[in-house]
C-alpha cells in the first residue's frame, strides 16, 4: 500500500516496532517533538512487544501474574472483547503462544511446530480493570490485531498537537491523515508491482493487512485463527477506512473470519478485500475506486 501523491512538505523516517514510519507534515516537527515522538513509540513497545524480554507481556508470560496496566489496555482489551463476539472467537489477545508455535517468536526462528489453539475462555484469564493487567496462568498477549493502529493514533495525536497544517503518519502501510487528502495505492497482494484500486482518504484513517506480509514458509503467515491456531486461507488481503487507526486496524483483521463485516458495519467502517480466489468484495458506500468490472457486497 502507498500513497500516490502529496503536497509539499517535512518528512521524517524513522524504524521502530518493527516497520518503516513516515511522518509527513506541512511545518517541520522539530527536535523536541521527534523526541516526544520517540518516547510515545518506545513507551507503547516497552509494554506490548512480545519481541523483547522486558516489556510487561513478556513478563506475563511465563507463569503470569499482575503489572501496572498499561493506559491503552482499556481501550484495546475492550475492543477485543468486541472482535472475539464478532468472529466467534477467531480474534484473541491470548494468540501469541498460537504465532510462537509456527516459528514467529522471539528469535524470528521461523521453524514451525504443531499448531495450537488460544484458551476460549481468556476472558476469564486476563484481566485490566482497576488500573491492573492481570494473567491468570501462563500465556503470550499479543495484540497484534490493532496495536499498530493504536500506536498510529497516539503518534498522530501527539504530532497534530505539535504542529498546524497537515499530518500524515504512516507505520508500514497503516496510516492516519490529517488535512490534505491521501490517494492511496491497494497492493495486490500476490503481486506487489500493481494495485487493484485507489481510495482517498481525508482527516481518517486507513489500515491494511494481507497474507503476504510478515509470511514465512509454505502457507504460513501471521493473520492465525485463534480457534485452531492456523493461519487463514480463504482472505488474501483487507483493508479498512475508519475514524481512527485502532479501529480501521481491529477491522483489517476482523474480515478475515465471518462476522467482520457486521462488526464493520457496527462500527460505521469502511473496506475492501480480496479472497484467495482473486474475488474482491467492498463493504456498501465503500467510496474506494477499485480496478474490477464485478464484485459482491458483504453486508
Amino acid at each position: 500500500m502507498s500513497a500516490l501523491a502529496a503536497p509539499p512538505s517535512a518528512t521524517w523516517r524513522f524504524e521502530a516496532i518493527g516497520t518503516a514510519w513516515e511522518i509527513v507534515t506541512t511545518e517541520p516537527l522539530d527536535a523536541p517533538g521527534r523526541v516526544a515522538v520517540s518516547r510515545v513509540v518506545e513507551r507503547f513497545d516497552a509494554e506490548w512487544s512480545r519481541f523483547r524480554p522486558d516489556s510487561v507481556v513478556s513478563r506475563l508470560a511465563p507463569a503470569g501474574g499482575s503489572e501496572n496496566a498499561p493506559a491503552d489496555a482499556v481501550p484495546m482489551l475492550d475492543a477485543y472483547v468486541e472482535l472475539a463476539a464478532a468472529t466467534d472467537g477467531a480474534v484473541n489477545p491470548l494468540v501469541g503462544a498460537s504465532l510462537e508455535r509456527l516459528g514467529y517468536d522471539r528469535a524470528y526462528s521461523l521453524t514451525a511446530g504443531e499448531p495450537v489453539a488460544a484458551p476460549a475462555d481468556w476472558t476469564r484469564r486476563l484481566s485490566w480493570r482497576g488500573g491492573a493487567l492481570a494473567l491468570d496462568g501462563p500465556g503470550v498477549i499479543d495484540v497484534g490485531a490493532l496495536g499498530k493502529g493504536r500506536l498510529v493514533d497516539l503518534v498522530h495525536a501527539l504530532v497534530c498537537a505539535l504542529v498546524p497544517g497537515d499530518v500524515v503518519v504512516d507505520a508500514g502501510g497503516d496510516l492516519a491523515v490529517r488535512g490534505t487528502t491521501q490517494r492511496i495505492g491497494l497492493e495486490h497482494p500476490f503481486d506487489p508491482r500493481r494495485a487493484i484500486g485507489v481510495w482517498e482518504v481525508a482527516d481518517a484513517a486507513l489500515c491494511a493487512s494481507a497474507v503476504n506480509r510478515r509470511a514465512w514458509g509454505e502457507g504460513l503467515h501471521h493473520v492465525l485463527d485463534a480457534r485452531t491456531g492456523l493461519p487463514v486461507r480463504t482472505v488474501a488481503a483487507t483493508w479498512a477506512v475508519a475514524p481512527e487507526a485502532m479501529r480501521a486496524d481491529a477491522i483489517a483483521t476482523a474480515l478475515f473470519f465471518d462476522g467482520g463485516a457486521r462488526l464493520a458495519h457496527e462500527w460505521g467502517v469502511e473496506w475492501v478485500r480480496m479472497t484467495t480466489d482473486g474475488r474482491v468484495e467492498w463493504s456498501p458506500g465503500c467510496r474506494a475506486d477499485l480496478f474490477t468490472r464485478a464484485a459482491s457486497v458483504e453486508r
